[in-house]
C-alpha cells in the first residue's frame, strides 16, 4: 500500500517541480524514488512474503527408556502390555522444500518429518505371538509397520539392526527376554514424536512342566470355522461393492490386519492352536419349511443392487440377479447370505496351505419369520420365527395324531427334501 500512495506523491511532486532528466520528465523521477520509499516500508510493515519456511522441525526428543533395576513382567494367556523401551536408534531428520523458483509466487517451504527404529522389551518369553498393536491407544494393521517379534527364548540371536548401529559382536541378545524390535518408524503421523506402544501378547502355559501338561491351546486337534454366512466372509481377495458415485466399501476386510478377514482369522487359528490339524469349514444355505416334503434348500443373497467387483456373486451356477434374498427385520438381513463358490474355494485352498486337513460342512439355516403363516408340524398355530434346523420332519411330527411317521408317505417326503 505504502508503495502505491508515495510512488502517487512522487509523481505529483516531481510533477509540479518540472524539467527532466536523461529525457525523462521529473514526473517520472518522481514517482520511481516515492515507490522505492514506500517499498521499504511494506517491506518493514508487511515482511517481504518470500522467506523460506521451515516447518515441523524438532530440536529435541524425549523417549522413555527403561532404568536399571525394573522389574520384567511375567505373563500367562492373553494380556495387553505397554513394555519399556530398550533400545533406540539416532533420530533420522527427512527434509521436503517445495514451492519457491523464479516467478513463483509461493514463498519456498521446508517441511521436515522424522524416523527413528526401536526395540520394546515386554515380559519373560518364551511367548507365541503379537495378536494386535496399540499407538497411543489407536490399533495398528501388523502389515502397516516393519517390525519383529523376538519370543524371548535362550538361544536367540541379536537383531541386525541393532547389531547394524552398535556394531559386530556389541549388540545383546536379551535372551530370555520377549521383546519387538519396530524398524524406521515414521513419526509425521504422531505428529513427530515417537507414540506409547502397547501390545497384545500371547504366552502358553509351560508344556514342560507336569503341571501344564494339560494346555486346552496343545489339546485342540480340530475347530468348526464359522460363520457360515456372509457372501464373501470366506475370500482371501479383498472385495469391494459400490455404494454409490464413486464410493464403494470393503466387504470383507473389517479389522486392522491382514490382507482379508478369513487371512487374519486363519493366522489366528494356527498361532494359537498349534496342534490343530483339521478343520470343518461351514457353509450355510436357507430352509424355508419345518416340513421335509414342502421345505426347498436354496442359497440366499443380502441384497440385489451391487455385486462384488473383484468377485461377482455365483453359488452353484446362480447369479445374484436370479438369487432369492434372505429376509429383512429392519430392513437389515437377519442372516448373511450364502458364501460365494468361489470366496469358498479361496478358504479351502487358504486352510490347506496352512497345513489344514479341510471338511466342507454344509449348514441348513431356517428363514421363517413371526407371521409366516406356515402349518407347524409340531402343533403350533404357525411354524415359529428363525427355528432349528433339527425340528425338520414328516407333514406332522410323530407321536402326533395323523404322523406319517415310519410310513410310505414319509419316505416320499425325505426323497423330496433331498432332491
Amino acid at each position: 500500500m505504502a508503495t502505491i500512495v508515495f510512488g502517487a506523491a512522487g509523481m505529483a511532486l516531481g510533477g509540479a517541480a518540472g524539467g527532466s532528466l536523461l529525457g525523462l520528465s521529473g514526473a517520472v523521477w518522481g514517482r520511481a524514488a516515492g515507490a522505492a520509499m514506500g517499498q521499504v516500508i511494506d517491506a518493514r510493515l508487511l515482511g517481504p512474503g518470500a522467506d523460506p519456511v521451515e516447518t515441523g522441525r524438532v530440536d529435541r526428543f524425549r523417549l522413555t527408556g527403561a532404568g536399571e533395576g525394573d522389574p520384567i513382567a511375567r505373563l500367562w494367556g492373553r494380556m495387553r502390555i505397554g513394555g519399556q523401551v530398550i533400545w533406540a536408534s539416532e533420530f533420522e531428520e527427512r527434509r521436503m522444500t517445495t514451492g519457491g523458483g523464479k516467478g513463483a509466487p509461493r514463498p519456498q517451504v521446508t517441511e521436515y518429518s522424522y524416523a527413528v527404529s526401536l526395540a520394546v522389551g515386554l515380559c519373560e518369553g518364551p511367548v507365541t505371538r503379537i495378536a494386535r498393536i496399540w499407538a497411543d491407544g489407536v490399533e495398528l494393521g501388523r502389515d502397516e509397520i516393519t517390525w519383529r517379534l523376538y519370543e524371548g527364548r535362550e538361544d536367540q540371536r541379536p537383531d541386525p539392526a541393532i547389531e547394524a548401529a552398535l556394531g559386530i559382536g556389541r549388540a545383546p541378545a536379551y535372551r530370555g527376554l520377549a521383546y519387538v524390535v519396530i524398524e524406521d518408524l515414521d513419526l509425521a503421523r504422531f505428529g513427530n514424536r515417537v507414540p506409547q506402544f502397547s501390545f497384545e501378547v500371547l504366552r502358553p502355559a509351560d508344556v514342560s512342566n507336569p503341571a501344564a501338561a494339560e494346555d486346552i491351546a496343545r489339546l485342540v486337534r480340530g475347530v468348526a470355522v464359522i460363520p457360515g454366512t456372509g457372501e464373501y466372509a470366506t475370500a482371501t481377495t479383498p472385495v469391494h461393492l459400490a455404494t454409490g458415485f464413486g464410493e464403494r466399501r470393503v466387504a470383507n476386510l473389517h479389522g486392522p490386519t491382514g490382507p482379508s478377514d478369513t487371512d487374519a482369522a486363519l493366522d489366528d487359528l494356527v498361532e494359537e492352536l498349534p496342534e490343530c490339524r483339521a478343520a470343518s469349514l461351514v457353509v450355510s444355505w436357507f430352509g424355508d419349511d419345518l416340513r421335509a416334503g414342502h421345505c426347498s434348500v436354496r442359497p440366499k443373497v443380502e441384497q440385489v443392487e451391487t455385486d462384488g467387483e473383484e468377485m461377482p456373486w455365483q453359488v452353484s451356477g446362480l447369479g445374484r440377479a436370479e438369487a432369492m434374498t434372505v429376509p429383512r427385520v429392519e430392513d437389515r438381513p437377519v442372516y448373511g447370505g450364502t458364501p460365494s463358490d468361489r470366496a469358498v474355494i479361496e478358504a479351502i485352498a487358504a486352510m490347506t496351505a496352512r497345513g489344514l486337513e479341510v471338511t466342507y460342512y454344509p449348514f441348513i439355516l431356517m428363514d421363517q419369520l413371526p407371521g409366516n403363516g406356515l402349518p407347524d408340524p409340531w402343533g403350533g398355530a404357525e411354524q415359529a420365527a428363525l427355528p432349528w434346523r433339527g425340528r425338520i420332519t414328516t407333514a406332522l411330527a410323530p407321536g402326533r395324531a395323523g404322523t406319517t411317521d415310519r410310513t410310505a408317505e414319509a419316505e416320499a417326503e425325505v426323497a423330496a427334501f433331498f432332491g
